[in-house]
């Protein structure tokens, strides 16, 4: 029992040296770390500002192409637009000239059926006048007629016989 106590107060002891001697050495490397970091301290300070100017130059760069791609599809956009437009325009162009053009028809077969129109009533009015003279024409001669103007009537000749 008492070796197995030695053995065991060993143990510890060997692993209290072992736990000792690991904190050493972390303080050690710590102290090294610590040590090589102040020596380099304006070294690494270069290289992290060389590495965020780098950075920094990147993103801006990616920005600018960003930027560059929204500006172009926002051309692109605007020139679809203009030539939508443009067609839109164009289509109600055609629109306005073919209605002036049947606006145009319609007027000109408005004005012909007018002439036409007019040209009827001056034959109807010419005919009214005709047969408004013919009546009077005859008129006349009917009058003449009865009053025997004229030679319009055959003379009757009366001539009174004896009778026996």
């Amino acid at each position: 029992m008492e070796r197995q106590r030695k053995i065991r107060q060993l143990e510890i002891e060997e692993k209290l040296i072992e736990e000792e001697t690991a904190r050493r050495v972390e303080e050690l490397v710590a102290k090294r770390v610590e040590e090589e970091l102040e020596k380099r301290k304006d070294e690494i300070e270069r290289e992290v500002l060389r590495r965020v100017e780098e950075a920094k130059r990147i993103m801006e760069r990616q920005l600018l192409e960003e930027l560059e791609r929204q500006r172009q599809a926002e051309l692109a956009a605007q020139k679809a637009r203009e030539e939508e437009e443009k067609c839109k325009r164009e289509e109600l162009e055609k629109i306005l000239e073919e209605n002036n053009r049947k606006i145009a028809d319609a007027q000109a077969r408005l004005a012909e059926e007018q002439l036409r129109i007019v040209e009827e009533q001056r034959k109807i009015h010419e005919e009214r006048m005709k047969l408004e003279q013919d009546r009077q024409r005859q008129q006349k001669e009917e009058q003449k007629m009865i009053l025997g103007k004229g030679k319009s009537r055959p003379k009757l000749s009366f001539s009174l016989k004896a009778t026996e």
